[in-house]
């Protein structure tokens, strides 16, 4: 199977050919980037040596194509391939919202397909795994909005807690991507954590939707993010009043027993570390409960890279060619 990659030269493109060029089952033929067009990938790329590809101006023939184009950009490069009966994954934000008059209101623009919309599946595998093999479009979901909604998804689901949440995430500063920017810069992120987006995160209707077809309940969500000087990942810490008395056994017990068929979502006995996700697929989960204030805390690890953006996309991939979920994507966290 030949896959593409629209937009390389972003941290999520470079994440998804290095996982593509050691995949078993497809082959990366065609990657494509604006201001590097016509040079060699292991040029712009010295650890990309390997795969031997010309980054083009337009995608070649291919019959799977990941989009990590920024959000508006996105739209108009998938719609085209839609219509070559092409598969896609859509790495940004463009298909991710059920409700077209969101993406004014989030991001600034209007949308050029709502009907997509409908048509377009949110692939967190985990609870779309069904509806992601069968799709034609695979919105791939945002970073925090995995760690996020992975934290809570088996409480939601079970109905153990109240509607007001509250969402504490750090993440590391590849996910503010690679184009340059003041707030990116060495001398102004090292040694240094801030909130920001406390207005409202574009990430935040996303998981706000999901959450809400869990249980057809609105909550009502405070999601601050941070950013803070490491490279890579995300911890994420949610917190939400209990509805009903359970015992941590009990908890635990729900948690462990809504993952356990998941290959990517491990529930474990102590809080995780970011170093714990470093370059693997995985979604580490670790509920407890605070007496004092009978309230849940979840604390979830992702890698923004890779459970996060371009592993998830590989996984959606796999569903969609009916490959095992798996494939490609065993590999171990990158300790220390």
């Amino acid at each position: 199977m030949k896959v593409g990659i629209i937009n390389v030269t972003g941290y999520t493109g470079v994440e998804l050919a290095r996982l593509l060029y050691q995949h078993p089952k497809v082959e990366l033929t065609s990657v494509t980037g604006r201001s590097t067009a016509g040079q060699k990938l292991g040029k712009v790329f010295p650890h990309l040596a390997d795969i031997d590809l010309t980054i083009e101006a337009e995608l070649g023939k291919v019959e799977l194509a990941f989009s990590a184009m920024p959000h508006k950009e996105s739209a108009k490069e998938v719609i085209p391939l839609l219509e070559q009966e092409i598969k896609v994954v859509d790495i940004s934000a463009d298909f991710r919202l059920k409700d077209a008059s969101q993406y004014e209101s989030w991001y600034g623009f209007s949308h050029p397909s709502p009907r997509l919309l409908a048509r377009a599946v949110y692939g967190l595998p985990e609870l779309h795994r069904a509806k992601v093999a069968s799709a034609r479009l695979v919105a791939n979901p945002g970073c925090y909005p995995t760690g996020a909604i992975l934290a809570l998804a088996p409480a939601v689901k079970a109905k153990i807690i109240g509607a007001d949440i509250i969402i504490d995430s750090k993440s590391g500063i590849s996910g503010s991507g690679r184009s340059l920017n003041l707030g990116s810069h060495y001398a102004e992120a090292n040694e240094d954590a801030a909130a920001y987006a406390l207005e409202g995160h574009r990430h935040l209707p996303e998981i706000t939707q999901e959450l809400k077809l869990l249980k057809q309940q609105s909550y009502s969500i405070t999601f601050v993010p941070h950013l803070v000087p490491m490279t890579r990942g995300i911890l994420s810490t949610c917190y939400a009043p209990l509805a009903k008395k359970i015992e941590e056994k009990e908890l635990k017990k729900l948690y462990t027993d809504f993952y356990k068929d998941e290959p990517f979502v491990r529930v474990t006995d102590a809080p995780p570390h970011t170093k714990h996700t470093w370059g693997n697929n995985n979604c580490l989960v670790y509920p407890t409960i605070d007496p004092r204030t009978n309230r849940l805390v979840v604390v979830s690890c992702i890698d923004n890279l890779v459970k996060g953006a371009a592993g998830q996309a590989i996984q959606n991939m796999n569903l969609m060619l009916d490959l095992p979920e798996t494939t490609g994507l065993e590999a171990l966290a990158i300790y220390p």
